[in-house]
Parts: structure tokens; C-alpha cells; sequence
């Protein structure tokens, strides 16, 4: 990977609550170069949004513990002042929210807030402002854009309300683009529409995206770099073939294995994961994954209870946290994929 414009070091988060101190952020390390993808998938509460709302400043320091390095083109952003961060976002680096509606303002037209988007970064005219919301607009295909310039978010569809959402992030062609379930609660068509959006405007502005998902399709058909997050830590990255193809963390498997494929028999049953995932305040001392783990028992001396497991590198791109001896996590991804993923566990016993 050529140097990383974003640089995420040993980041943590914390809120401290009534019943206890919430982990929701726990060591976390990744980095993304510029035309790269990087996604972050995992279950609801494994840390995903609150690592992207830290990257962007977002986190009020009043109510949470804010610590580690994240650097933007070499400037460390956790330490710096809050207008500082502030004057960035936006700017340099912008956010695409889960939830669209929630996020535009109710009482004011989508021009309206395009117009401030722009001048708040650039000392430019009402008139010029209004023709840079109007011509991103068009480009990311909404139709009859001078009209929807004048409409409100409430009468625009979810397809078009996410839409405004992207223009607004790229008005001031960000170098960074965090996208928060930009798919999330549209339709399938919709969904391939956003996809080949934000991968267009990335080939036309070599923007550096970090996608945050639990849809591991939009990851396959997206990413270049994939961070499996669980417990509010990193259980396993690498780039996508090496995590759809050489998956070995146990819940890396567990998520494969509960998605649909084309290439398998439409009878048989698919294997969600047993459980649920920890609370943040009382994590595991061990593995956080080891109450929902099926092969913990492989592993001696009840390390998986008592001892928590090193993100060790399995190549050089690669790396697992687990406990498992290297060559078995081999072995389970392939009974498991072999089962489950068709042509991918066939791939993986070519490779074997």
C-alpha cells in the first residue's frame, strides 16, 4: 500500500456510564491510501460508527475519553483543537450519516443547506455556492436538479435523501470520505445505484473512502481493504481476497457463513451466530468472541478465558486475533467454507 492518508494508531474510546465504562473503541489500528477503499464491517455495537465519528471529531470529549493518534496527510487530529478539527471537516475529510433524514435539517431546503455547506469552507458568493450545489447535484444523478434545489428532505425518497447527502459531502472535493451504512434501509436497486456512485466519483477524485457496513455484498463489490471489527477491536484485516477467500477468526466465519450465496443449494439452512454479541462494559477477560466461539475447546489450557490474543500477523497484509493454531484455523475455514461458500472453499483447497 502506498502512504496512508489516513493513519489510525491504537485509537480508544470510552463512556464512562452508572453501570460501568463502556469500551466501545478498544485499541484500534488501520490505515487507507488515497483511491483506496477501506471497509469496516461487523455486528451493531462492535465499534464501527463511534470509530468513525472519533476519526472526524465528533465524539464529545465532555461525555467520552478520547485517545490515540489519527493522522490525516501527517496531521495528528485526536490532539489537536477543536476548530482545528472543525476547519477540516468538510473540508478535507467528510461523513455520509447512516440515516439521511435524521441528518438534513427538517426546516430548510436542500439548496439552502448546500449553499451553507459550501461557504462555510469557501469565501464565495450566494449565486456561485447555488451553482456548485446545482452541478453536484446533477452529477450525482438527481434529476431535475434546479427543482429539488427548492424541495424540503421530507418530500425527496430515501434513494434521493442519500443522494443529497453524498453531494454535500464531496462539494468541497474531501480527500477523505467516511461513508456510515450509506446503503442501509434502501432497496436493492438503490443500494447498486450508491455503490457505483461513490466508486465512480472515487476513480474521478481519488478520494480515499472508508466504508462502514455489516453488508458484506457492498463490501465485495467495493472495498480493497477489509478490518473486522468485534468488541470494539479488531479481530482480523487483510485485504478482500484474503478475507473472503482466507478468512481463519472464527467470527470472520461466522459472518461468511451466514450470508446467501447464488452458488449454494437454496435448501440449505444458513448458520447465523450463536448469541449475542458482549456487552461493552463487561467484556470477556479472554477472547471477547469465546462465549459464541464453537472451536475454544481446541485450544489448551483455557487460554481463550483467561488470556486475551495478540492481532498477529498471518502475512504481511493479514493479521487474526485468535488463539488457534495457525494451520487448524486453515482446516475449520475450509470444512466451513467448504459447506458454505462453493466456489471460494474450492479456491481455498486449490491454494492448500
Amino acid at each position: 500500500m502506498s502512504e496512508a492518508f489516513l493513519d489510525v494508531k491504537d485509537l480508544r474510546v470510552q463512556f464512562p456510564t452508572e453501570d460501568g465504562l463502556v469500551n466501545a473503541v478498544d485499541g484500534v489500528d488501520f490505515a487507507v491510501s488515497k483511491g483506496r477503499t477501506l471497509a469496516i464491517v461487523g455486528e451493531s455495537g462492535s465499534g464501527k460508527s463511534v470509530t468513525s465519528q472519533a476519526v472526524m471529531g465528533l465524539v464529545n470529549r465532555k461525555s467520552a475519553t478520547v485517545s490515540g493518534q489519527v493522522f490525516l496527510d501527517g496531521e495528528e487530529l485526536i490532539s489537536a483543537r477543536p476548530e482545528q478539527v472543525r476547519s477540516l471537516r468538510g473540508k478535507r475529510m467528510a461523513m455520509i450519516f447512516q440515516d439521511p433524514l435524521s441528518s438534513l435539517h427538517p426546516f430548510y431546503s436542500v439548496g439552502k443547506q448546500l449553499v451553507e455547506a459550501v461557504r462555510v469552507h469557501q469565501d464565495v458568493s450566494k449565486d456561485v455556492a447555488l451553482k456548485q450545489a446545482r452541478d453536484m447535484l446533477d452529477r450525482v444523478g438527481i434529476p431535475n436538479p434546479d427543482r429539488r434545489l427548492k424541495d424540503y428532505p421530507h418530500s425527496l425518497s430515501g434513494g434521493m435523501r442519500q443522494r443529497v447527502m453524498i453531494a454535500m459531502a464531496l462539494l468541497n472535493s474531501p480527500e477523505l470520505l467516511i461513508a456510515d451504512e450509506p446503503t442501509t434501509a434502501l432497496d436493492v436497486t438503490v443500494q447498486a445505484q450508491i455503490i457505483n456512485l461513490l466508486t465512480d466519483l472515487q476513480h474521478e477524485f481519488g478520494t480515499a473512502i472508508v466504508l462502514i457496513t455489516h453488508d458484506l455484498g457492498v463490501v465485495a463489490d467495493m472495498a480493497d481493504d477489509v478490518v473486522v471489527m468485534y468488541g470494539g477491536r479488531i479481530v482480523e484485516r487483510g485485504n478482500v481476497d484474503d478475507i473472503y477467500y482466507r478468512p481463519e477468526m472464527p467470527y470472520t466465519l461466522g459472518l461468511l457463513g451466514s450470508v446467501p450465496r447464488m452458488d449454494v443449494d437454496r435448501a440449505e439452512r444458513l448458520e447465523p451466530i450463536p448469541g449475542q454479541p458482549p456487552s461493552l462494559i463487561r467484556l470477556p477477560k479472554g477472547c471477547v468472541f469465546r462465549p459464541r466461539c464453537p472451536y475454544h475447546e481446541l485450544v489448551p489450557g483455557n487460554r481463550c478465558a483467561v488470556e486475551r490474543p495478540e492481532l498477529l500477523p498471518v502475512t504481511p497484509d493479514h493479521a487474526v486475533r485468535c488463539h488457534i493454531e495457525p494451520a487448524r484455523r486453515r482446516e475449520i475455514a475450509l470444512e466451513r467454507l467448504g459447506v458454505h461458500a462453493g466456489a471460494t472453499g474450492s479456491t481455498l483447497m486449490e491454494e492448500k
